[in-house]
Parts: C-alpha cells; sequence; structure tokens
C-alpha cells in the first residue's frame, strides 16, 4: 500500500555569509618573502594596516585578534629559519603577520545537506506536545571541503520544526591531542589498512611501548626515519602511522557559543578533504547512561577512514577512528541501545548490500552479517541506511537508501525484529520518498538522502537533502509505514 507523505515547506538553504577564521599558508619560499616585506614596513604603516584589518573583522568573528595570534604561533618554524626570535617582535606585528597568514572559509557556500536529528537533552520550557530536537548537517564550502554544523529547533504538536535563528560568530574549537594509544589495536588497524613489508615496519614495532602518546609516536616516527632507507615502502608507512594516529583527538568548544555556532571542521590529516555524512543517535546505554555518537567517514582526498563522534553535551567531543574488518567503507550506523548486552551497526562493508555486526567494543568491528540485498528496481546498483535504527513496539524501523536506473536515489523502509534484528520482518516493496520536480535539481540531481530520523507524536519526522544542496523534511504517519512494511514483507 502506498504511504501518505507531507511534505513540509521549510528549507534548510546554504548561507554563504557563515564564515569561520582558517590558517592560511601558501608555502615556505612565498611565506618568507611576506614575513620579511611585512617586518620591513614602518611601524606606523604595520599599525595602519592592523587597524583597518581590525575593523574590518572584529564584527564578524569572535575575538579575531586571538585568532590572528594563534596562526601568527603555528610559524615558528618560519622565523627559526629566519633567525628572528619571535619575542622580539610586539604584539601588533605578531597580529599583523597572524592576518595575513589568516583566510576566511564559507563552510556551506555550495551545500548544506545530509541532515540527522536527535532529541535534545534540554527539554525545559516546552508546551505539551513538543520537543527540542538537535539537527546536524553536512556543510560543504570552497573545494568541497564538509564539515558538520548543528541547528536547535523544536518540533511542536502538530510536527512543525521552529528552527532558533542562527548565530553569526562561527567558532573552531580548540584542538587537543591527548590520545593514549594501545600497540595491540594501533597495530591491528595499521596492518588492516595497508601491507607492512618494509624496512621501517619492525623497527618502529620495535619502539613502539604498549602504550604511547601521539608526541612519543611522533619522535618514534622521526627516529626510525633516520635508521632505515629512504625507501617508498618506508616513506609510505611512516605516513601512514602519522596519519592514523592524528585521527584520534577531542575538541572544546567555548560555553558561551550558540550550538549553531559550533562548527566540527577538518582537523586531522585523515579529514583534510572532508567529514562526511555523520549519522547521529542518542544512545542509552544499559545503566541509563546517555551519549551522542555518530558515525562519519574522513576523506583525505584517496582514502576514507570510519570514525566515530561521540558528546555529551555537544560542548566536548571525542574522535576516534573505527577499527575492525567491517569498518572498510562508508554508511555505518549504530543502533541506539545494545541488543543482548552487545553493541550493534548497520554497515556495508562491500558498499552494495546491507550488514548488521555486534561487537563488546563500541569501535572494533571484526564481523558482520548479511541483513540485505538490492532486490527492487530501485535499488539494484545498491544500497545502504538512511541513519540509525528507530526503536518502535513493532521492530526497528530502517530507513534505507537505494540507488537505481540514472544513479538516482530514493529512500526506503525495513522493519528489523526488536530482540534479533539480523531478522528483516517487513520491507517496503516501493519507494518510501522520490525526489520531486523541484527537489531533483542541485549539485548531484535525483538524489533525497537522510542521515537520522525520529519518531515525535506517533509520527515519523524524516529529515532528508535534495540533490545534496539543501535540505527540508517530511512527516509521515508512523501507524501507516509499519502497516506498510508488514504488507510489503
Amino acid at each position: 500500500m502506498p504511504v501518505n507523505i507531507n511534505r513540509k515547506h521549510t528549507r534548510f538553504q546554504p548561507d554563504a555569509s557563515r564564515v569561520i577564521a582558517r590558517f592560511f599558508y601558501a608555502g615556505e619560499e612565498r611565506a618568507t618573502v611576506l614575513v620579511t616585506k611585512l617586518l620591513a614596513m614602518p611601524e606606523t604603516q604595520q599599525l595602519q594596516v592592523l587597524s583597518q584589518v581590525l575593523r574590518d573583522f572584529s564584527k564578524r568573528h569572535r575575538s579575531i585578534s586571538h585568532v590572528f595570534e594563534k596562526n601568527f604561533n603555528k610559524l615558528h618554524f618560519l622565523f627559526t629559519r629566519l633567525n628572528i626570535e619571535p619575542h622580539s617582535l610586539t604584539h601588533e606585528q605578531k597580529l599583523l603577520i597572524g592576518a595575513y597568514f589568516t583566510m576566511e572559509y564559507s563552510i556551506e557556500a555550495a551545500a548544506f545537506f545530509n541532515p540527522a536529528v536527535v532529541e535534545s537533552s534540554d527539554q525545559s520550557g516546552l508546551a505539551a506536545g513538543e520537543k527540542r530536537v538537535i539537527l546536524s548537517f553536512r556543510a560543504t564550502g570552497e573545494g568541497h571541503i564538509s564539515s558538520i554544523v548543528f541547528r536547535s529547533g523544536v518540533i511542536d504538536c502538530d510536527n512543525n520544526i521552529t528552527i532558533s535563528a542562527p548565530g553569526k560568530m562561527l567558532e573552531s574549537p580548540a584542538h587537543v591531542k591527548n590520545h593514549v594509544y594501545k600497540k595491540k589495536s594501533f597495530r591491528r588497524k595499521l596492518e588492516e589498512m595497508q601491507d607492512c613489508n618494509s624496512a621501517a615496519y619492525p623497527v618502529m614495532m620495535e619502539k613502539l611501548t604498549e602504550t604511547f602518546t601521539y608526541e612519543e609516536l611522533k619522535r618514534y616516527v622521526e627516529e626510525t626515519r633516520k635508521l632505515v632507507p629512504d625507501d617508498m615502502k618506508s616513506l609510505v608507512l611512516l605516513n601512514e602511522i602519522m596519519w592514523l594516529a592524528s585521527s584520534h583527538y577531542e575538541m572544546n568548544f567555548s560555553l558561551d557559543t550558540d550550538i549553531s555556532e559550533r562548527v566540527i571542521f577538518p582537523i586531522a590529516d585523515t579529514e583534510m578533504k572532508g567529514i562526511e555524512d555523520a549519522r547521529f543517535v542518542r544512545f542509552i546505554d544499559d545503566n541509563g547512561d546517555v551519549t551522542f555518537y555518530a558515525t562519519y567517514t574522513a576523506y583525505d582526498g584517496i582514502t576514507i577512514l570510519p570514525k566515530l563522534l561521540l558528546t555529551k553535551d555537544f560542548y566536548r567531543f571525542k574522535v576516534m577512528p573505527i577499527h575492525g574488518e567491517v569498518a572498510q567503507n562508508k554508511g555505518m550506523a549504530l543502533f541506539p541501545r545494545r541488543i543482548n548486552g552487545k553493541f550493534a551497526m548497520l554497515c556495508r562493508g562491500d558498499g552494495v548490500n546491507n550488514y548488521i555486526s555486534y561487537s563488546d567494543n563500541i569501535n572494533v568491528w571484526r564481523e558482520a552479517t548479511l541483513l540485505q540485498s538490492p532486490v527492487q528496481p530501485w535499488e539494484l546498483v545498491q544500497m545502504g541506511n538512511c541513519g540509525s535504527p528507530i526503536e518502535t513496539p513493532d521492530g526497528w524501523l530502517v530507513l534505507t537508501h537505494g540507488v537505481g536506473p540514472v544513479r538516482q536515489y530514493v529512500i526506503g523502509a525495513s522493519l528489523l525484529d526488536l530482540e534479533d534484528p539480523s531478522k528483516v520482518i517487513g520491507r517496503l516493496a516501493e519507494p518510501l520518498l522520490i525526489a520531486t520536480q523541484v527537489e531533483r535539481e542541485g549539485y548531484v540531481p535525483n538524489v533525497v538522502y537522510s542521515c537520522g530520523a525520529i519518531i515525535h507524536n506517533e509520527h515519523l519526522v524524516l529529515p532528508y537533502a535534495m540533490s545534496d544542496h539543501a535540505s527540508t523534511y517530511a512527516v509521515i504517519r508512523l501507524s501507516e509505514l509499519i502497516t506498510a512494511l508488514k504488507e510489503g514483507n
């Protein structure tokens, strides 16, 4: 039976005015010439240029002078080569140099898409039938670099979403590399990623202690570079080791930021070309503890790396890679609670079929069982999930995506057994959502896609992207959808 879809008229559009201040570096030769020219300026001219810059940008960024100072501090290696003592420079000179090594980046100028929605921990001050939610989006700017951004909103009793006005002072977090690595798991992930048949590998494994920090690892790598031949295999391995290590980090946002001002922009080398498709879920552990997790894909321009993001409050985040043979492709989605004492994950290791995996460790996934293969014409190219499963009395509701002719992406749905989610007990024979004539035009035509929905007032509230450009949402009566799923099976 067909399911009635109530498409809402709300549009979440990209906004080119939302910018962050990034470090800008055009290479050592140009940087050397630039610093030399700046320091050769008369002091009055230096102050005049700095004053103009501060007037132009102080209202566009929170504490832009602090940003300039941070970017100046990233240039200490350059001053060493120029035989300049940074402490000999005035505060104003440091800020001026930092300004020249800063650029604005419009995080969502190109696209604002692939949304997910979770229930907020703060449900205070609401009327009956209302729910406060947090929406996450994939924002894309120049060079197609993707980041994660947020909006806060309230769903009313009629399932209309009112989004709080977003703040304009966007902020990147403080970056803290303080992860302690375990040799055994680090070595296993490294061996999964590449052939370790090189002169550097046994030397590094000998140097690594059972536990080590990022800075210790960096020292071991530099020591190994001096001990082994300068061959390509060793070079690739040592670069890969640092690449993998940089994917662990923690970040904190200032408490005076609005959630819409917090931008998770690529930090690690593994992410330099983007953070893709975060599938957020509100996870409740067996002891009642609540954690927000998101699986996402890090991309460095060549290789993808599945990663896990976790937070309690959306101010402090921890990031780690997902290990194991299952973690080889995009689209992993965590169940919102344990199943029979284990974590459970939807995945797509071969890029075509849906699988399910169980683990005792939330970031180590070893084995997966085939759950679904493409059957219908609209999913024959490939299928995957559109976010974490949603628990209902009738089973786990899984939104799926299918790719059919002319690479048309549609959204479908399946129902899994509550106690044994490896059993599919319902599946739509027809797509739940197909791009309309208006929705099909965009950066990637003919695509509707979601990274997570929510149930509110007996309805499925489904945010989704329109052709990888902008986003909207639809509302579907849950009982009608469940009936269709059971009949379709």
